[in-house]
């Protein structure tokens, strides 16, 4: 199955039935991502794929994703994502935000929350810490840098990675 966003997953998925979320790519590990801007959550999946080989599932913008997450993490014997990844848009602040409502419960579930956003100073970049980011990568327009950034998440995913995710 390849990564897409969950609602086409959930198509015939009705109310009272067990719930079966199937990591993306058919292999673990994997990284989810909301995303509210199509083209961008594309370029992300595509780069993540072809230069690290890394599936991502895109979970859409930040209400949609909330729902398809919370059917997600209701089940213990679903895959989950080894991080998400957050990239909002909507508004300058759109991303902290999402932080700040979500981390607690996305920590408490063992998935750690990255945020990306465009380049910032240390000062803004704490903003991100002291909501419950994990870690802060930075959106770049430049190519080889924008790949730079996607294999420092790769990195972090590797060395953040839950033991049950390697098989211990």
């Amino acid at each position: 199955m390849s990564p897409t966003c969950l609602k086409s997953r959930f198509a015939q998925w009705t109310p009272g039935k067990e719930l079966r979320v199937e990591n993306p790519g058919g292999i673990a590990p994997w990284i989810g991502l909301i995303d509210d801007d199509g083209h961008s959550a594309y370029l992300f999946q595509r780069e993540m794929r072809e230069l690290l080989g890394t599936d991502v599932c895109s979970y859409g913008g930040d209400c949609e994703a909330v729902a398809d997450l919370d059917l997600v993490l209701s089940d213990s014997r679903a895959d989950w994502p080894d991080l998400l990844v957050v990239d909002l848009k909507a508004h300058s602040l759109a991303t902290l935000e999402f932080v700040q409502r979500h981390a607690s419960w996305l920590r408490q579930k063992g998935i750690p929350l990255i945020a990306m956003v465009p380049p910032a100073d240390p000062k803004a970049c704490r903003m991100y810490h002291e909501a419950g980011a994990a870690a802060v990568f930075f959106r770049q327009p430049e190519r080889d840098a924008y790949r730079r950034e996607l294999e420092g998440i790769e990195n972090f995913r590797a060395r953040t990675q839950r033991l049950d995710a390697v098989g211990m």
